[in-house]
C-alpha cells in the first residue's frame, strides 16, 4: 500500500496533468506561508508562480516543484515585522545573488557530505511535519474567534471526504493510469460536496479564517500579473547590514532544503539531478521574486512528491503547475476557492505515506546504534525546530561519531628490517581524534637508534596529526635517535614544517592520490 510512487517515464500528457494537480495543492500552502511571513496572500501566490516557473525552466532537477515554503517564511518574520515588506524583497534579491554564487563556485557538491542516516531523518521528519500541518484543517473558529477542533457532523464529513480522496488515489491506478489519481480525487470530491450541499470547509473559508476581521468579507484569491519594481529601500551600508543576516540564512535554508529534496527525488526516480545548476536556478528565481513582489522560496518536498506520485518527471510538469497557478489567480479564482480542504488534506496524507521512509524501521534494527541515534535525532529536530537546524545537527553529530569510531582504528605492525631499523607499519588515519592512540603505539625508550614509520596504509589528515608526529620526533631526538618516514603522500609532505628538519622522507616510493572532479556538478 505504501508503494505510491509512479515510476513511469516523462511524457507531455503526464507532465501537464500532474502540473494541474500540483497547482491545486499549491494555493492553500502559498497563502498560509504568506501569513506566516506576515505579508499579503498574493505575495505568497506570486512567489509560488515565479519560483515554480523559473526553477522548472533552468534548474538542475526536472520534476521538482519550488514555491513559497514555511522554512523560508519563518526566517523573514522578524525582518517584515520590524522593517516592512520592502526590506523582505531586498533580502530575497540578495539571497538569490548568494545562491547564484554558490552555484557558480560549485558549492552544491557539499550536499554529498550529508550522511544517509541524516537523509532518512530529514525525510521522516518532513513527513511528520506535513502530517501535523494538515491537522490544523480539522479546526474551526468559534463565535469569539477561538480555534477549536471540529465536532459532530462537520468532523464526520471531513473524515469521510479525506478517506474518499485517499481511496481514489490508491484504487484508481489499479484501473487506469491515464490521468493522475490525485487530480481525479480532487475533482470528484469537489463535485460531490457542491452537488450534495455538504457542510465542508473550502479554500476560501481557509483564506477568510486567517484574514483580519475587517478583510474577511472581501476575501478573494483573484489578482493580476506581478509587476517589476525595485525594492524601495535606501541604497546604503546600513540597509545592507539589516538585510544581510536574513539573506544569508535564506540562502542556506533554501539551498539545503532544495538540494536534499533533489537528492530524494534522484533516489526515487533513479535519475541524476545537477546540484550546482539547481543552486543557480534557485538563485535566479529568488532574485526575480524580489523584483516582482514575491516572498521567495525553495523546493517544496510535499508538492514535489505529489508531482512524482502523479507521473510528473519533466520540466513541463513544473512549468505547467506555475502557469496554471497564474491562470487561477487571473481568471479562475472562484473555481479554486470552492475546492474542499478535505480533498487537499487527503492528497497531502497520501504524500505523507509516500514520503515517510517506512523501511527505516527495518533499517534501525539492522544498523549500528550510532546511525539509529542520528536518524531519530534528525527526525526530532526537524519536527521541533526546522530542516536547516536538523541537517546541521545531524552532520555534526555524524562527524563526531565518525571521528570517535575511527580514532580507535589506528594500529601498527612492527618488525626489524635487515639494517636493524625498527619499522612501524601504520594502519588507520592519523588525525585529531586518533592522536592519543597513535602515541601509545611507540616505545621510544626501548626502540633502536633508527626508527621508521611506514605510511603505506595510513594518511595524515590534519595539522593535529603533524603536531603529533613532530612531538614524537622530538622524543626520539631527545633519546639520541632518528625518526624516518616512508610512503607519505605529496600533499602530506607539504604539511611537514618543523618536523622536516629531522625526519627523512622517501619521495620515490610515495603514493599518488586522486580526487574527484566536479564536471558533473
Amino acid at each position: 500500500m505504501f508503494d505510491l510512487i509512479n515510476n513511469q517515464d516523462s511524457n507531455v500528457k503526464n507532465d501537464v496533468l500532474s502540473g494541474i494537480t500540483v497547482a491545486l495543492a499549491l494555493v492553500p500552502e502559498a497563502v498560509a506561508f504568506a501569513f506566516v511571513a506576515g505579508v499579503e496572500p498574493m505575495i505568497g501566490l506570486y512567489a509560488a508562480f515565479m519560483m515554480g516557473l523559473i526553477t522548472s525552466a533552468i534548474g538542475g532537477r526536472p520534476g521538482m516543484i519550488s514555491g513559497a515554503t514555511g522554512a523560508m517564511a519563518v526566517v523573514t518574520v522578524a525582518l517584515v515585522a520590524e522593517h516592512g515588506v520592502q526590506y523582505l524583497f531586498a533580502a530575497v534579491v540578495l539571497a538569490g545573488v548568494l545562491q547564484i554564487l554558490c552555484g557558480i563556485f560549485r558549492l552544491g557538491k557539499f550536499i554529498r557530505l550529508v550522511p544517509y542516516p541524516v537523509m532518512l531523518g530529514f525525510v521522516n521528519g518532513l513527513a511528520i511535519v506535513i502530517f501535523l500541518a494538515q491537522l490544523g484543517q480539522f479546526k474551526v473558529q468559534n463565535a469569539v474567534g477561538e480555534w477549536q477542533w471540529m465536532e459532530g457532523t462537520m468532523l464526520y464529513i471531513m473524515l469521510g471526504l479525506v478517506g474518499l480522496t485517499m481511496a481514489i488515489i490508491y484504487l484508481l491506478p489499479k484501473l487506469t493510469k491515464a490521468v493522475p489519481a490525485s487530480l481525479v480525487a480532487i475533482i470528484t470530491v469537489t463535485v460531490l460536496v457542491h452537488s450534495l450541499g455538504l457542510e465542508a470547509r473550502t479554500v476560501i473559508d481557509f483564506v477568510r479564517d486567517i484574514l483580519p476581521a475587517d478583510q474577511k468579507a472581501g476575501a478573494t484569491l483573484a489578482g493580476e500579473l506581478p509587476s517589476f519594481a525595485i525594492p524601495m529601500v535606501p541604497l546604503s551600508w546600513e540597509t545592507l547590514m539589516i538585510v544581510l543576516p536574513t539573506s544569508v540564512i535564506l540562502c542556506l535554508v533554501g539551498l539545503i532544503e532544495s538540494l536534499l529534496t533533489l537528492t530524494l527525488i534522484d533516489e526515487m526516480t533513479d535519475t541524476r539531478g545537477r546540484g550546482n545548476r539547481e543552486c543557480v536556478g534557485q538563485g535566479v528565481a529568488n532574485s526575480v521574486n524580489g523584483f516582482f513582489g514575491g516572498m521567495g522560496g525553495c523546493a517544496m518536498i510535499g508538492q514535489s512528491m505529489i508531482n512524482i506520485n502523479s507521473g510528473g518527471r519533466g520540466r513541463l510538469s513544473g512549468i505547467t503547475a506555475a502557469l496554471v497557478l497564474l491562470g487561477f489567480i487571473l481568471f479562475a479564482a472562484p473555481l479554486i476557492e470552492m475546492i474542499p480542504l478535505a480533498a487537499l488534506v487527503g492528497v497531502m496524507f497520501v504524500v505523507v505515506i509516500a514520503t515517510f521512509e517506512w523501511a527505516s524501521f527495518r533499517i534501525v534494527r539492522g544498523v549500528n546504534k550510532e546511525d539509529a541515534f542520528v536518524l531519530f535525532l534528525v527526525t526530532a529536530v526537524t519536527v521541533i525546530a526546522d530542516l536547516a537546524v536538523a541537517v546541521v545537527v545531524g552532520v555534526i553529530v555524524s562527524a563526531l561519531v565518525f571521528a570517535w569510531k575511527h580514532a580507535r582504528h589506528i594500529a601498527a605492525n612492527t618488525h626489524i628490517d635487515n639494517d636493524g631499523w625498527k619499522v612501524y607499519e601504520l594502519d588507520g588515519p592519523l588525525f585529531f581524534g586518533s592522536i592519543s592512540h597513535f602515541k601509545d603505539l611507540f616505545d621510544v625508550t626501548g626502540d633502536p637508534q633508527d626508527v621508521v614509520i611506514d605510511f603505506n596504509q595510513s594518511r595524515i589528515w590534519d595539522s593535529s596529526g603533524i603536531d603529533a608526529l613532530d612531538t614524537l620526533a622530538d622524543k626520539y631526538e631527545q633519546q639520541g635517535k632518528k625518526l624516518h618516514i616512508r610512503h607519505i603522500s605529496s600533499d602530506c609532505r607539504g604539511l611537514l614544517k618543523k618536523a622536516n628538519k629531522f625526519v627523512e622522507i622517501n619521495v620515490v616510493e610515495d603514493p599518488r592520490y586522486k580526487v574527484a572532479a566536479d564536471e558533473l556538478g
